[in-house]
Formats: C-alpha cells, sequence, structure tokens
C-alpha cells in the first residue's frame, strides 16, 4: 500500500443576486414588483472513478470551481441554477480538511460525495412585497458559496505486484519502466517497504506497480519480512515473478520460482491463483543468441501451460520491457476480469 496525497482548494459557486424589477405594461400603469430570485450556485461533487487509480491528475491544478448561479430576472423569472461540478477520484481516496484534519468522505467504488455547497440565491423585490410595503425596493445578493481547503489521500493499492528472491532485479526493473527510483543494491532486502512506479503505456493507458519486498523460504510463516510482504500483494491483481537468469548463487531459476509459488500456497491459495506472468530477467547478461533458449527452457522445466506468459526482459536496459507492459494490460483488462477491489 502507498500513500499518494494532493492539496487542493475548492469553490463551490455563488447563488445569483435577487432582482429589484417593477411591472411595465401598457394597461398596468402602477404595476407591482415582479424582480425574480437569483439561482443557487453549483455543489462541489466528488465522485469515484473505476479507471482511475492514482491523484496525478491534481498535480498542477490548485483551484478546482463551480459555477455562480445565474441572477433574478424580471417577470419574476428566477435565475438558473448552476451545475454542479463533478471532481473524480480513484476509489480509495479520502478526503480531509487540510486545516482542521477533520475527514470528510472516505470514496469507495460507486461513492459520490457532496463536499462543498453551492450558495443559495438571493430574493428578488417580488419576495418582499406586503400589505404594508407594495413596492419594495429591496433585494439581496446571493450567498457565497463555501471554500475550503482540502488534502486528498489515496492508498493506493498496486494493480501488479512485482514478486521475487532478493536480487532478481525487482527494483530495476520498476526504475526500468516507471519514474520510480528505488534504492537500489547487490543485498538481500534491499527493498524493506513497498515501492510504487507507475508505467504509461501510452497518455491514456497506465499500470500501478510494486516493488515489493524480497520473499525467502519460510516467509508465510512470518520468516524475514514474512508476512508484510505477503499482505502487500493480496490486493494486487496480477503478480509479476521476477526470476535471475542465471543467478550469482548459482541457483537454478526453475527452482527459485517453485519456491515463491509454495510460499504463496502456504500463505494464502487465493493468492497463488492470482494471474501470473514470469518474467526471466537479466538477459542483457546473457549472449543474445542463448536468450531464447534460455527461456524455452525455463518453460520446459516449470512444465507450464500455454496459458502462463514467460517473457525475457533486462530491467536495466529495457530488453522485452515494452512487451511486457502490453502482456500486463492485456493480463488486467482480460474481458472476464473481476475488480479487485
Amino acid at each position: 500500500m502507498f500513500v499518494d496525497q494532493a492539496y487542493i482548494q475548492v469553490h463551490a459557486g455563488d447563488g445569483g443576486n435577487g432582482k429589484v424589477s417593477f411591472r411595465r405594461e401598457k394597461h398596468s400603469p402602477k404595476g407591482g414588483p415582479d424582480g425574480g430570485d437569483g439561482g443557487k450556485g453549483g455543489d462541489i461533487v466528488f465522485v469515484t472513478d473505476d479507471g482511475l487509480n492514482t491523484l496525478i491528475d491534481f498535480r498542477g491544478i490548485f483551484d478546482w470551481r463551480a459555477e455562480n448561479g445565474s441572477n433574478g430576472g424580471s417577470k419574476q423569472m428566477t435565475g438558473g441554477n448552476a451545475p454542479d461540478r463533478k471532481i473524480r477520484v480513484p476509489a480509495g481516496t479520502e478526503i480531509y480538511h487540510a486545516e482542521t484534519g477533520e475527514l470528510l468522505a472516505d470514496m469507495g467504488p460507486g461513492d459520490i460525495a457532496v463536499i462543498a455547497h453551492g450558495g443559495a440565491g438571493g430574493f428578488g423585490n417580488d419576495h418582499f412585497k406586503n400589505a404594508v410595503n407594495q413596492t419594495p425596493r429591496t433585494a439581496t445578493p446571493g450567498e457565497p458559496g463555501e471554500s475550503l481547503p482540502l488534502r486528498l489521500e489515496l492508498k493506493v493499492i498496486a494493480e501488479v505486484g512485482l514478486v521475487g528472491f532478493p536480487n532478481a532485479g525487482k527494483s530495476t526493473l520498476l526504475k526500468g519502466v516507471t519514474r520510480a527510483d528505488p534504492k537500489i543494491a547487490d543485498y538481500p532486502f534491499t527493498t524493506l517497504s513497498p515501492q510504487l512506479g507507475i508505467a504509461m503505456l501510452d497518455a491514456s493507458r497506465r499500470i500501478v506497480i510494486a516493488d515489493i519486498p524480497g520473499l525467502i523460504s519460510g516467509a508465510a510463516e512470518g520468516a524475514g519480512l514474512g508476512h508484510d510482504f505477503l499482505r502487500h500483494i493480496e490486493r494486487t491483481r496480477v503478480i509479476l515473478h521476477v526470476l535471475d537468469a542465471q543467478p550469482l548463487d548459482g541457483s537454478d531459476p526453475a527452482e527459485n520460482y517453485r519456491a515463491i509459488r509454495q510460499e504463496l500456497m502456504d500463505y494464502s491459495s487465493e493468492l497463488a491463483e492470482k494471474p501470473e506472468l514470469i518474467a526471466l530477467n537479466k538477459l542483457d547478461l546473457v549472449p543474445e543468441a542463448e536468450r531464447a533458449a534460455l527461456v524455452k527452457k525455463l518453460r520446459s522445466d516449470l512444465r507450464l501451460d500455454s496459458e502462463t506468459e514467460v517473457l525475457g526482459i533486462s530491467g536495466a536496459t529495457g530488453i522485452g520491457t515494452p512487451a511486457l507492459l502490453e502482456a500486463l494490460w492485456s493480463s488486467l483488462h482480460a474481458p472476464d476480469e473481476v475488480p479487485g477491489w
């Protein structure tokens, strides 16, 4: 889980002003007041959008405003109400008053919340007529809309969780396909907490990827970062196994894969059944003529079905990463996918 924040100011619309007006008709020389009321200002309304997964759209846009209501008119015409300003956020967004810290809304899937109310319209002079004052020349201005400083806090759950033994190259891969800048070094547990990045396939497609602390044998029983690691990937929708093509310790990539799968199964059968892809990493260290054979050997050693993809990549140099991102996107947006909330 990763917390993404944005600070914004919202301004609901002001109400329209009331109108001072008197009838001027040919057969009614002493026409009475007919000034109409102003319209209501637009509310600030937050709406959950399932297509969003970050608060990146709020960067660079601080002020969010609704329109003001229209002023009242003659002939007792009421000004039009302004439309609400709808602000779309990802599910999981918490909306706080930035100064008081009060939680105003916790946006779950399908939620709608009015955060700032538009001002009421002012009264026209027709509203003030009575038996004593038959020609009032008074109208009131519209009420101001609410203006609030907000802190938006999103607890992002990654769509793709990277799993693998320490030093498999997960952090390097994350850095290579996103703008994340995780600490990278050649020792176990470089990553002590989840690191998230957003991979942009194009202007309209993006994937939230988490590099999660490396897994070791016994994690399901709490060894190493054990349960912390496994909890972090429970709500990811796709698991990407990152395997070192030629581990420095001489271990076999296929055996490393089986060990990871066993830890996932021991912790939760549901977790182990999530859609998965396998990335054979660090192929830049392998002669080009031997890379395809290594991928083929891994498939053969693991006896994988045709639905499980194995992609040869290099997180450090970018070999195969565009194809990997496309495969992840296809897996996330399969026709029979089930939302992972």
